[in-house]
């Protein structure tokens, strides 16, 4: 009998590099517009990821890309794609 294997869709989300202070560690900015349940108007919201930059190529300012992985660390999982 074969083992069935669950393949679930990674999470990918774009945002603005806000520090790399951190050595292999960017904080990344996401903002994403919702809408409010009840006077449905449109507010924006922001929320920062650490993220795993492995060659730390990436400096404060610059547009990333990054999707889910495993836990790195208490607050890191998520990694750059691009």
């Amino acid at each position: 009998m074969e083992k069935e294997t669950k393949k679930t869709k990674l999470r990918k989300l774009e945002g603005v590099v806000v520090s790399d202070k951190q050595t292999k560690t960017l904080v990344v900015n996401v903002e994403s517009v919702k809408i409010h349940s009840k006077y449905h108007r449109r507010y924006k919201t922001s929320k920062r990821y650490s993220v795993h930059d492995e060659k730390e190529q990436y400096k404060e300012g610059d547009k990333v890309v990054f999707i889910e992985c495993r836990p790195l660390s208490k607050n890191k999982s998520w990694r750059v794609l691009y």
